[in-house]
């Protein structure tokens, strides 16, 4: 593979993604954000879950990753850079899975367990990862599909190649495409 061409895919996406992506550039992103500046806010949601997991530096380590949900979600609502916040989000989200889930499967969490039953085991863990499943789901999404035509990364793309700005090319708001766009998991080579 190309690494220039790995760079394009990554910060010069094509508005090929179905103009419906914009919810969920909005869903994800948004929850990100107000994620990021709870863990401001309360510190039950920052450092101090951070030290009750164990986490290294969490006082660092909180600041960093709210600094991270605030930027990167307000970059994903307004599409821009979305193929490249959407890497460490996925991290964020993987470890956020190892550090919460595996302790509450085996009934050993730092953390308050589930007010109602199931509070251990299989089922808990099902129950409890819901959001971080949507969150990591959707951010592979975004970073498979790219931003879609409604977003400032389309907008440069257009500017980039002299088209009008006014009107993304491609699919409405609600439209679904189907049509094949090369833009895969990777770029072509």
């Amino acid at each position: 593979m190309n690494t220039r061409r790995l760079i394009d895919w990554l910060f010069f996406p094509t508005d090929s993604a179905p103009g419906s992506t914009l919810l969920i550039r909005c869903m994800v992103g948004g929850v990100f954000f107000w994620e990021g500046i709870l863990k401001f806010v309360y510190t039950n949601q920052g450092v101090g879950r951070f030290t009750k997991l164990g986490i290294p530096f969490p006082g660092s380590t909180a600041y960093f990753v709210a600094v991270l949900e605030i930027v990167g979600g307000l970059l994903l609502v307004s599409g821009l850079l979305t193929r490249m916040i959407a890497i460490p989000f996925v991290i964020e989200m993987i470890v956020a899975i190892l550090t919460t889930k595996i302790s509450l499967y085996l009934g050993t969490s730092p953390l308050p367990l589930p007010p109602a039953p199931p509070q251990i085991g299989a089922w808990a863990v099902l129950h409890e990862i819901r959001s971080d499943y949507a969150q990591i789901m959707s951010v592979l999404f975004l970073l498979i599909a790219g931003p879609g035509p409604w977003s400032l990364d389309a907008m440069l793309a257009r500017a980039r190649a002299g088209h009008p700005a006014s009107r993304p090319t491609g699919a409405g708001l609600l439209e679904v495409s189907t049509r094949q766009h090369g833009g895969g998991l990777l770029p072509r080579a």
